[in-house]
This record gives structure tokens, C-alpha cells and sequence, in this order.
């Protein structure tokens, strides 16, 4: 005999309408689909956190001023505006593999002291790791000469010679090295110091890695700085050169003609008691 409910449901059927409790009936390939495109959304959300988080270590290990972006560039002269066009032009570039994988690629950016050099190097880095993941590591010269004559002394006891070792192997390895302030305030390098970044241009060179080099010497003078082994070296890489001379970005600092000189004590040396 059967139940009120077993009636009751009997009834919802039988006029097309669903029994209390009963769920919706779903076909296997309805469900199936669902299920993989729930499981797609959750792979490609987890593969965008897993790249932010790739694209924020290659920022932070870039040693990049995060100011140097496009959006923070002021393009107020034609040499500015020029920089910017092949700049975009060489990151449009790296979208083909075909472009990337034909040989090493240099860019020298060349004038005065603040006009954007720099900035816009920088810019293109922060470009590059976004869009395409490249490694980019940002060193001034002589920072690392700094670093490479500390190497000499077998008798510190701060492991700087493993130090030295472990940056020229990055030197090395990265896809986008940016070297600035090349040979400032020097008319020529060292003999050994020419070799050395010679040789770190020519073992970059045949791994297909590019560069970026930053100086404010004009290309004669940069000639004669690098030395022809150096620059020899130079030559052959696939090489851009961007020539700024607009004016000076950098704020000068003048005192206020109003402002008073403060009063200070005049110096005593220590005393001995």
C-alpha cells in the first residue's frame, strides 16, 4: 500500500512538476562539461597567480628603480621621443622567437648627464619582465669593478672572491643586462678591466643574451674609454645606438635667496684629557 508522500509525488509527476526533494535530473556529458570548465577556471586562475608571483621575483631581483616606468616619462624633446620609439620598436621585437633566437642584441644609450638614459632603460626592463617573463639584472660598472678589485684579496674573510664569482655568473646568465654609467669619469679603463668586460660581452654574446649599455661619453670617446678589444666585442652584437641631447631632467638645487644660512656651532676637535 502506498505512502501519502508516494502519492503525493506520484501526482507532482504525473502533472509534469517536480516531487518535494527531488533534484534535477542532469545528463552525464552536461555534468561532465561543467565539471572541466570549473576545473579550466581554476587552472587558469592558479597558472596568473603562479606568473604575478614569477614577475614580482623578476622585478625584485632586477635591482630596477620601480619609478623608471613609460608612464612616468616625461617625452618634452624630439631625442626623448625618438628613445621611445625604438625602445617600444625593441620590445615589439621580442614577441617574435624568430628575432630572438637570431643573435644577441645591444642598445647603447649615450649624452649628459640626466636625460633620461636611465629611465628609459629601465622602462624597457619593466616592459620585458611583465609581458615576456625576461630576466633583467641592473648594475652600474663600476659597482662590480668595485667588486671584482675586493675579489683580489685572498686574505678577506668575507668570501668576497665567491662573491664576485656568483655576480659575473649572473652577469652571464641573464637574458637583459643593463650596464650603467660605463667608464663615468674614466678616459680609459684598465688593461685587464678591457679583457674582462670583453670577454663577458663575448661569452653574452654567443649565448644570444642582450644588453644595454649607458654611458655619457660620446661613441668616439666610449671608443677610446672600452678599449678596441672592448669595443670590438661591441660590434658585434646587433646594436641600436640612441644619441640624448635634450636638456636636463634634474632639479638643480638653489637656495631660496630669503633663506638665512643657518647658525652653526664652529668645530672643535676632540680633546684629549
Amino acid at each position: 500500500m502506498q505512502s501519502l508522500k508516494d502519492k503525493i509525488d506520484g501526482l507532482a509527476r504525473a502533472l509534469g512538476k517536480k516531487a518535494d526533494g527531488q533534484q534535477d535530473y542532469t545528463d552525464y556529458k552536461t555534468l561532465r562539461k561543467q565539471y572541466e570548465e570549473q576545473a579550466n577556471a581554476e587552472v587558469k586562475q592558479a597558472q596568473q597567480v603562479s606568473k604575478s608571483q614569477r614577475i614580482s621575483t623578476l622585478h625584485g631581483r632586477s635591482d630596477l628603480n620601480p619609478k623608471w616606468t613609460f608612464g612616468n616619462l616625461i617625452e618634452d624633446s624630439d631625442d626623448v621621443i625618438e628613445a621611445v620609439s625604438i625602445a617600444h620598436s625593441f620590445i615589439a621585437a621580442h614577441e617574435d622567437l624568430n628575432w630572438r633566437n637570431a643573435g644577441s642584441h645591444m642598445m647603447i644609450f649615450y649624452g649628459d648627464y640626466g636625460r633620461g638614459k636611465s629611465h628609459i632603460a629601465g622602462a624597457i626592463a619593466h616592459q620585458l619582465i611583465d609581458q615576456y617573463e625576461i630576466t633583467v639584472l641592473y648594475r652600474q660598472l663600476s659597482t662590480l669593478l668595485e667588486l671584482r678589485y675586493s675579489s683580489y684579496d685572498f686574505g678577506a674573510q668575507d668570501k668576497v672572491g665567491q662573491k664576485f664569482r656568483e655576480a659575473n655568473q649572473e652577469l652571464l646568465d641573464v637574458d637583459l643586462l643593463i650596464l650603467d654609467e660605463v667608464c663615468v669619469n674614466e678616459t680609459m679603463l684598465k688593461k685587464n678591466t678591457q679583457s674582462w668586460l670583453g670577454n663577458l660581452l663575448r661569452q653574452r654574446l654567443v649565448n644570444k643574451k642582450n644588453c644595454i649599455l649607458i654611458t655619457n661619453h660620446n661613441l668616439a670617446e666610449l671608443e677610446m674609454a672600452l678599449g678596441r678589444y672592448c669595443f670590438e666585442s661591441i660590434k658585434e652584437y646587433d646594436t641600436y645606438k640612441v644619441r640624448f641631447a635634450g636638456p636636463s631632467r634634474r632639479k638643480g638645487l638653489v637656495a631660496d635667496e630669503a633663506e638665512q644660512p643657518a647658525q652653526s656651532p664652529a668645530y672643535q676637535p676632540n680633546q684629549l684629557r
